[in-house]
């Protein structure tokens, strides 16, 4: 019988078991997680289960029942401490496991905020898993003053909760502004707009020189000089592949576990998928932040194990849910030099074009368009820009 570990629990270890048990009756498959809880959404914690609005238990990708059910073993709550390629087993605590097939989908970890200036005294947190925002959640209460480091997606989405709550709010962004390495000037001023609107206190080219406190943090020092009182501090600064266990098992690393198209890893026998692995692209090598990535790219990495040697070809989407906005990003904007604006009632897209050719759409409450971008760079067509940006074209016209 086939033996198949598959190491991290997250969204992409789930999609890969699952994928693998309907594809391999008899194989004998475990699912190995360091968190207590089976495997769980992640954007819902900054967003409806940090407002309160969804039960932890709402929170699970499949009923705690299915993995007995079909005969996957859940080892919970358990941390892998090495891994040897050569005789091919995995120590979990006393244990040492053989494998036939390892899947390592091991996710990221926030970055975080260093000692010397602060990043380590209590009240300051990250917002990753449910124990972050458990420890979180007492301190969103009206009229509790909230310092947010950072203006990416994550920190934005905190500040949008912290807003709805009560809370006083702060955002610190180091870049001239938000959402400056993922997003166009257009939208960064769109979510600017949108949170101060909800009182968002939004500082850009602002460093900060240390947090300060004792026995809890009391507040920011920014490099101005300036002090910001704060009863809790959330820093959003980005994440980074988790990949200390594939380094220590000397596996070839390149911002994430490198894997060739198929999801090999250097090692044999060894697969990786999820935010953890750098896949090879067209322009060089890539490593996706995203659920549907790691969804997709596990269930490819299951088939390949089973031989079915097929190449991943990404189609990026991503969301982002802040107050009643829900921006839809379809695609990857690197390298566009124009934008196309198209509003209609309600409704707003930028439309990301490198010269004539359609690199991606960020969508606020435009599902439409959202679908439409999406579906034309699936079938690597572009639309006319003026077209796109008559608010009276039919956008379903635009995929004939």
């Amino acid at each position: 019988m086939k033996q198949i570990i598959v190491i991290g629990a997250g969204q992409a270890g789930s999609s890969l078991v699952a994928k693998l048990r309907s594809l391999a009756s008899d194989a004998a498959i475990m699912l190995i997680g360091a968190e207590p809880h089976p495997p769980y959404q992640r954007p819902p914690l900054s967003k409806a289960y940090l407002l309160g609005e969804m039960t932890a238990d709402r929170l699970h990708l499949r009923p705690e029942s299915f993995y007995a059910d079909q005969n996957i073993t859940l080892r919970l709550g358990q941390t892998v401490s090495a891994i040897d390629t050569k005789a091919q087993t995995v120590t979990l605590g006393a244990e040492v496991l053989r494998y036939d097939e390892l899947a390592l989908t091991t996710g990221s970890t926030p970055r975080r905020l260093p000692a010397a200036i602060g990043g380590a005294l209590p009240g300051v947190m990250t917002l990753r898993d449910l124990a972050d925002v458990d420890a979180m959640r007492p301190y969103f209460l009206p009229g509790k003053r909230i310092v947010i480091v950072g203006g990416g997606y994550i920190g934005l989405e905190g500040a949008a909760v912290a807003a709805k709550l009560g809370l006083d709010v702060t955002v610190l962004e180091m870049a001239p502004r938000i959402l400056q390495r993922v997003a166009s000037p257009e939208t960064s001023d769109y979510f600017r707009d949108l949170h101060r609107a909800h009182g968002v206190k939004i500082l850009e080219s602002t460093g900060l020189e240390r947090l300060i406190g004792t026995d809890h943090v009391t507040g920011a020092r920014l490099s101005s000089g300036q002090e910001i009182p704060a009863d809790i501090v959330m820093v959003g600064v980005g994440i980074a592949p988790d990949t200390s266990l594939a380094e220590a098992a000397g596996l070839l690393l390149e911002n994430g576990i490198v894997t060739d198209a198929q999801g090999r890893t250097s090692a044999p026998h060894v697969w990786a998928a999820g935010d953890c692995a750098s896949f090879p692209t067209e322009g060089g090598r890539m490593r996706l932040e995203s659920v549907p990535h790691a969804i997709d790219q596990a269930e490819l990495v299951a088939e390949n194990m089973m031989g079915a040697s097929k190449d991943y070809l990404p189609k990026p989407w991503f969301w982002s849910d802040q107050y009643d906005i829900k921006l839809q990003i379809a695609g990857l904007n690197t390298g566009y030099d124009r934008i196309v604006t198209r509003k209609t009632e309600g409704a707003t897209s930028f439309w990301y074009f490198q010269g004539e050719r359609l690199l991606a759409v960020d969508a606020m409450n435009d599902p439409r368009a959202f679908m439409v971008a999406k579906r034309l760079l699936d079938m690597g067509k572009s639309p006319q820009a003026d077209q796109v940006a008559n608010p009276e074209t039919d956008l379903k016209s635009l995929l004939k």
